[in-house]
């Protein structure tokens, strides 16, 4: 949908959305392409037995709508949620395709999710049915006499005895499928707040939300897609940025997808698989930047050519832009968004090199602004909530079965993200961190961030996660939870190292106060750090009756 330019405000004058009334997604990322070029190269499965397999866009039209056919006799109809309960692999892929164009609705799930979690979400949706494999397939026969909704389960890897071998279901069905006409509008997905506190809840989306996607996408990779480029993510493609940052969009555009989701992530394993399946462009969350950067001379030990990396999900730093010009060659694009409306602020240093400390510029086709609680525009330079203007295409339709926290999402026609921010002079937005994680602390508003970001360049430091500890005299003080680099010890000196870094760097009233070294951060299945339970452990630790924030 990006038009070239050579500088964001021609980029943004030249844009304009391109959404059709009748739109389908299954049908745009695969059978579109089947029917120009059956034989282009869609999908390259690295298995974790080393084994490859590749799919052309010819036998992902035939593998979807043999999967539509029988889902179809499973009794799924328009409407209808499935949920897919499968890791990165082909199965996943058609298994969205094939829901899509049967008109029904797909619910990516997380493999590492627990019993209550599943329950949950299942329960929720009311899904009718789930794709899984033998191992999912054990967990859910523990659960289905709690889910009435859900009358079948379907095994990717052969006869279950808790299931219907999809295999066999697949091989006597019809490679021929009529997809069901449906607008750009009817829902295609829901995917579930990561829930960190309380119950996660549903954002039901359109056909339309991958076309809503596309602008950040294109822009958050130098002008997605360029001849050769070839995408990889690490992120699960049960998160919004696995699927709908990567493989929907690279699909939508026919660049193939390389297939691999590591059970853990090694970082040495992902150069090696930069290399081998000459990967041009990578979504790459923060997280696993730091894993990466915690391996030596990358660019020595193999040869991998990427074109863009794009990361999002927290906030990076200068310390992380400059280790990826030097380490990965490319200078890494920075994108904001959340479930609810995704992929809305992006840099792009194919226009200008970003700056530190700023997200992006808001993408063409969306209108943001840092607002107060009553939905007032705030001046530059000032704190505020950060907001979208509805209507917008990437944006969600409801949160499914609570019209109530959907209402309480929008004021005035703004969709309030729940992130605070400030806007730049230049246009350019600036992440301070989510409403209940600024800190309070003597008067003062402190992002955690900048401070993260600051602790991160010190080379003891591999990770690091800062929240408010309550403080009776300050209201809260700052409190860093740092995880250390292999040949780095914690001790009261490198804590007071630590401060006095931080203090130089930055200000006298950000330093943290309290320093708590772990041996790793609780984080999200997403990879993001849960600042609750941090906030939790130093609410405890200062004997508060204070109930610490919640996200």
């Amino acid at each position: 949908m990006l038009k070239a330019a050579d500088t964001y405000p021609e980029l943004r004058e030249r844009f304009a959305w391109q959404i059709p009334e009748r739109y389908n997604m299954g049908v745009d990322v695969c059978d579109k392409w089947a029917a120009r070029e059956p034989d282009r190269l869609a999908l390259i499965h690295a298995a974790a037995d080393g084994s490859v397999d590749e799919y052309t866009f010819g036998r992902l039209r035939d593998c979807s709508n043999r999967l539509a056919n029988v889902l179809r006799a499973q009794g799924v109809e328009r409407g209808d949620r499935v949920a897919i309960l499968l890791p990165q692999c082909p199965e996943t892929a058609y298994g969205h395709i094939a829901v899509h164009k049967l008109g029904a609705i797909s619910i990516p799930l997380f493999t590492l999710f627990g019993a209550d979690a599943l329950a949950y979400r299942l329960s929720d949706s009311g899904a009718r049915c789930v794709i899984t494999d033998t191992r999912g397939a054990a967990r859910l026969a523990a659960l289905r006499s709690d889910l009435p909704a859900l009358t079948s389960v379907l095994c990717i890897d052969g006869p279950c005895d808790t299931g219907v071998d999809l295999r066999a279901e697949m091989a006597a069905a019809s490679p021929q499928f009529d997809p069901v006409d449906t607008s750009a509008d009817d829902p295609a997905l829901i995917i579930y707040t990561s829930g960190t506190t309380g119950q996660p809840k549903g954002a039901l989306h359109a056909h339309r939300v991958l076309l809503g996607h596309l602008p950040g996408v294109e822009m958050s990779h130098d002008f997605f897609p360029q001849p050769g480029d070839r995408i990889w993510t690490p992120a699960d493609w049960a998160w919004i940025g696995g699927l709908l940052d990567v493989l929907m969009p690279a699909l939508h555009h026919g660049v193939p997808v390389v297939a691999r989701r590591f059970e853990k992530f090694q970082p040495e394993a992902a150069y090696q698989l930069l290399q081998d399946f000459g990967v041009r462009n990578a979504f790459i969350p923060p997280t696993a930047l730091k894993m990466l950067r915690g391996v030596e001379q990358p660019r020595e030990r193999w040869s991998f050519q990427l074109r863009s990396v794009a990361s999002g999900g927290e906030s990076l730093g200068a310390e992380l832009l400059d280790w990826g010009r030097k380490n990965l060659g490319v200078t890494i694009n920075e994108f904001y968004g959340q479930t609810e409306c995704n992929m809305i602020v992006s840099s792009c240093a194919a226009l200008e090199e970003p700056v530190p400390g700023a997200m992006g510029f808001p993408v063409p086709g969306h209108e943001l602004a840092i607002v107060d609680d009553a939905g007032t525009p705030v001046p530059d330079g000032e704190q505020g909530n950060i907001a979208v203007r509805s209507p917008d295409p990437v944006m969600f339709l409801e949160y499914w079965n609570n019209p109530d926290a959907t209402r309480a999402k929008y004021v005035k026609r703004w969709l309030i993200t729940g992130d605070v921010g400030w806007r730049r002079p230049d246009g350019r937005l600036s992440f301070v961190g989510r409403n209940d994680d600024v800190i309070t602390s003597s008067g003062y508003r402190i992002g955690p961030g900048e401070i993260e970001d600051c602790l991160l360049q010190h080379p003891a430091v591999q990770m690091a996660a800062v929240v408010g500890k309550p403080d009776p005299l300050r209201t809260e003080i700052v409190m860093a939870y740092v995880v250390l680099r292999p040949d780095y010890a914690p001790g009261d000196a490198l804590v007071a190292e630590l401060q006095d870094w931080v203090r130089q760097r930055l200000a006298a009233h950000e330093y943290p106060r309290e320093i708590a070294f772990l041996e790793t951060l609780p984080m999200t299945t997403t990879g993001k750090v849960i600042r609750n339970e941090l906030r939790r452990r130093a609410a405890q630790s200062a004997g508060a009756s204070i109930e610490p924030k919640k996200t």
